[in-house]
């Protein structure tokens, strides 16, 4: 098997094909798009960063016509308000099964399982792998998870683990080095 040298380091020739025939990138948010540590306030708040350059690929993403959503098990309005700043539409909270969440949404958009990449950390995230041809796990994933992937990205979650799939999907599709705007 051939590989592809990309920003990441070698793919081989057979994931960066299917890489190049995705319509939807399915995220988890805690542990992927933030480094899975919740931060507590004396009150009750709650805090997580965000990395922006999550966000800029999830633009560039959804600029070049890949849809994107995020399914977790929790429900945050810290979450709402990250995903709609950055164009994202598609935002299901408080899934604690988050194989049918993905299902009727590709469903609704008429998207094929053979179309979705899936992008998680923790057990909780394989119900997506059971409904997308391509599952990646962030770099600090839990084992188990990792072993059911079939990309690990070499970014741990929260620091940029959502951008590395960003950008190799848009690799496989000749618009890498075409993505311009803002970071958000």
């Amino acid at each position: 098997m051939m590989a592809i040298d990309t920003p990441y380091g070698q793919l081989n020739s057979q994931l960066f094909e299917q890489l190049s025939t995705i319509k939807l990138l399915a995220c988890d948010v805690d542990g992927v798009f933030s480094d899975g540590r919740i931060y507590m306030g004396q009150n009750g708040e709650e805090l997580k960063a965000f990395h922006t350059r999550d966000g800029y690929g999830v633009k560039a993403l959804l600029n070049v016509g890949i849809h994107v959503v995020v399914i977790t098990g929790r429900r945050s309005k810290m979450v709402e308000n990250r995903m709609t700043a950055l164009g994202v539409t598609h935002i299901l909270q408080g899934c604690e099964d988050k194989q049918p969440a993905l299902e009727a949404l590709q469903k609704e958009l008429s998207i094929t399982a053979d179309e979705t990449v899936a992008i998680g950390d923790d057990m909780p995230d394989l119900g997506m792998f059971n409904t997308a041809k391509l599952n990646v796990c962030v770099n600090d994933g839990h084992p188990l998870v990792a072993n059911k992937a079939h990309y690990v990205t070499r970014t741990k979650g929260g620091f940029g683990a959502v951008r590395e799939i960003c950008d190799l999907i848009l690799l496989t599709k000749g618009q890498l080095t075409n993505i311009h705007g803002a970071s958000v």
